[in-house]
């Protein structure tokens, strides 16, 4: 049957939107027209440093649909049993999202097991969108040694907020370096600081100022271990942590003080932020 002219127009429509689910849109372009599920990298990230660390199942706040994502993403590649697709980012699925890392070719800090944005963006094709994007950046020079463009922003700010100056004794990406470190300058992101000329209360509030900007920092002395004083700092989110940087991190969120014996935090009590927290405070 034919239908006239003014019924045919209407008919015609009503079967596009039946099978796009969007006037007027072709098929092909209806599909892309879908939002895709968004993934904060940032939520994803900090869950990755505090949830290993953990003496519980307590999951990250903020950040149980993002890791979902990853983990459904994960399980679907035969990367990570069902069973562990919980929301919580723990040592399971840091070990599972490094085999993946490892299986697009990279290695070193690229595949340390903590999300970087490369890796979240090829898991999530097709799956999820990445937003709130956290990128280290290149290594540049600071003081005789390396760190990245995100610490090197970070140390400006701390400074200008100190008042003063901060010198590095040691930067980041130096491997066995320094044998006292336990490797948490392997990676990006942490830095000594040298305490020459700061009295008790300097001191004080130059790891106010770092942690205020976004570093896992404290004043560490000599009789904690064969060092000598300094501040030391892990720029927290920074995905090219090393792993015991990441360990770092993780207590620092827990109220602790970073060291191998876990005791309490001795530094000053400050709003834990990240760097792209604190630039939206």
């Amino acid at each position: 049957m034919k239908l006239p002219s003014y019924a045919a127009a209407p008919v015609a429509a009503a079967l596009l939107t039946s099978f796009t689910g969007v006037p007027g849109l072709p098929a092909a372009q209806a599909a892309d027209a879908r939002a895709l599920p968004s993934l904060n990298m940032e939520a994803t990230v900090k869950a990755a440093q505090i949830d290993p660390r953990r003496p519980d199942d307590k999951l990250t706040p903020g950040a149980k649909a993002s890791v979902l994502l990853v983990e459904r993403a994960l399980r679907d590649r035969h990367l990570l049993d069902a069973k562990w697709v919980d929301g919580y980012f723990g040592t399971t699925t840091v070990t599972a999202f490094a085999k993946y890392q490892k299986s697009l070719g990279l290695t070193g800090l690229a595949a340390n097991g903590l999300p970087g944005k490369t890796s979240l963006t090829k898991l999530g094709a097709g799956r999820f969108q990445v937003t709130h994007p956290i990128v280290p950046g290149a290594k540049v020079a600071v003081d005789g040694g390396v760190v990245n463009t995100r610490t090197r922003s970070m140390l400006a700010e701390a400074k200008r907020l100190l008042g003063r100056d901060l010198v590095l004794l040691q930067g980041s990406y130096n491997p066995g370096g320094d044998p006292t470190s336990a490797g948490t300058h392997d990676g990006g992101g942490v830095v000594d600081i040298s305490v020459k000329g700061m009295n008790a209360a300097t001191r004080t509030a130059a790891v106010r100022a770092l942690r205020s900007v976004g570093f896992a920092a404290w004043v560490r002395n000599p009789d904690q271990a064969d060092w000598p004083w300094h501040i030391h700092a892990a720029a927290i989110s920074d995905t090219d942590l090393a792993g015991q940087a990441q360990h770092q991190v993780g207590d620092y969120y827990l109220g602790l003080n970073g060291l191998s014996g876990r005791g309490p935090d001795d530094g000053p009590k400050v709003t834990i932020r990240t760097w792209e927290e604190y630039r939206r405070r």
